[in-house]
């Protein structure tokens, strides 16, 4: 049985098991982000297209946090009810986070269509980028729905030890949109709404596979017409556990408004395309730890729920060295060679330059960022939502934030001033986080 499996093998080669699947799923999910802004930056009139895209991402980080809020928040509990063999609670939590998915999802999609152009202008629209966003922006936003199934259910697939499902779902889709991207966007003419209307297609089709496996006889807690009633007492555990992740990613996208609009202020266009790249580059950072602690997940859940605090803590330990071994990694790469990073979208001399430049600034603060996404992944995983969105609102809205303003009027750096408030925040975060976790943990487990 697969919930024995978490029970009793090795947590080591376990959590190997579960996060290489998880992690070349995430590694998938930076394609989906990244092969967009690859076409659209070779595009006539690539880098004023590359900004009109940037200008879009935070109300797909926005769209994402749904997906947090019901896959993340019901998730962990899944796997906790599994722990303590409540079937029947487990599937409560599938059910009203499905439903709570299509509802939230459906009520964004409505809000955005209707506020399109003025929501964008507000973002730091230009007059040159404006129209490029809104024809990418519109066809997203009448897929989405997809988008979000797809993202959040695959978390209920991947809680159940069922990594390698998980991985092919987002492949699926990322092979089809690398497929479709150029044929839609060059062959047809479509330019950037043909990226659009690809991801969304992708998509689709992974959605079909995801909602496959949930209604079918492999899958240990399944989607039930019965099930898909609102209860208030699950919703409710649901929604206080997703909290965080869905400020996580919801405040990513107002910290990325934040940016496009300082950015603007100080550089223009050409500065708001190179902190497009500059996101994508986090992403390569971030997105694999996510992907780690995705692994741990399923562990740390089933084995706090079962009490087995020991294989916790070895877990724990093993994947904190994955996480900074990655972090370090990446981050010294990008260090060194800033200019071939940025040449991978746009080969712009002017947007390499500045661009190049901006990331040594931007990444320099995600050295030990690796640690920092365990422990916010450990307290949902426990079911402690408030630690994991206190960390997450201190970082974006305490110090990030406040400090793309206040830097760049102490400093006379421009957008390397703003670029700044990055590594600021992340390497603030992650020490008040590492003193915290310390003493968390031997509350909870002795």
């Amino acid at each position: 049985m697969r919930d024995e499996r978490l029970r009793t093998e090795n947590p080591r080669k376990l959590l190997t098991e579960l996060a290489i699947p998880a992690i070349c799923a995430q590694i998938v999910t930076l394609l989906y982000n990244t092969v967009d802004r690859f076409f659209i930056g070779r595009m006539e009139n690539g880098t004023i297209a590359m900004a009109g895209i940037g200008l879009c991402v935070p109300i797909t980080m926005v769209l994402t946090g749904l997906s947090s809020l019901f896959g993340r928040g019901g998730a962990p509990l899944a796997a906790i009810s599994l722990g303590k063999g409540d079937r029947e609670e487990a599937e409560d939590f599938l059910g009203n986070s499905f439903m709570g998915l299509i509802l939230f999802s459906l009520a964004v999609m409505a809000v955005g269509l209707i506020f399109l152009e003025p929501m964008l202008i507000l973002f730091g629209a230009s007059e040159n980028t404006l129209p490029y966003a809104a024809d990418y922006l519109r066809i997203y936003l009448l897929g989405t729905l997809f988008v979000q199934i797809t993202v959040g259910m695959n978390y209920f697939i991947t809680t159940q030890g069922f990594a390698k499902t998980a991985m092919v779902t987002t492949m699926l889709g990322a092979v089809l949109n690398v497929v479709l991207d150029p044929l839609f966007m060059f062959v047809f003419g479509m330019g950037i709404a043909g990226a659009a209307l690809a991801t969304v297609l992708a998509q689709m089709v992974s959605c079909a596979f995801v909602l496959w496996f949930l209604l079918g006889k492999r899958t240990q807690i399944r989607l039930r017409v019965k099930k898909l009633r609102l209860k208030r007492a699950p919703f409710q555990r649901v929604m206080a556990l997703g909290a965080s992740p869905f400020f996580m990613s919801t405040s990513e996208g107002i910290m990325q408004i934040c940016f496009n609009v300082q950015m603007l202020k100080y550089g223009g266009d050409l500065a708001v395309s190179a902190m497009t790249i500059l996101f994508s580059m986090f992403q390569f950072v971030n997105l694999p730890l996510t992907g780690v602690a995705q692994g741990s997940q399923p562990i740390i859940s089933f084995n706090y729920g079962a009490k087995e605090y020991g294989r916790m803590r070895e877990t724990l330990k093993y994947a904190m060295r994955v996480c900074l071994a990655f972090s370090l990694c990446t981050t010294t790469l990008m260090m060194l060679f800033p200019s071939f990073f940025i040449r991978l979208f746009n080969s712009d001399p002017e947007l390499v330059e500045l661009g190049s430049k901006m990331l040594r600034v931007y990444i320099c603060g995600c050295f030990f960022i690796g640690a920092n996404s365990l422990y916010q992944q450990t307290y949902t995983s426990m079911g402690e939502g408030k630690m994991s969105f206190f960390f997450a609102f201190f970082r974006k809205v305490i110090l990030l934030i406040p400090l793309l303003y206040i830097l760049p009027s102490i400093f006379p750096w421009g957008v390397f001033a703003v670029a700044l408030a990055e590594p600021v925040s992340d390497l603030t975060t992650t020490l008040c986080n590492k003193l915290y976790f310390g003493r968390f943990m031997k509350k909870k487990l002795g």
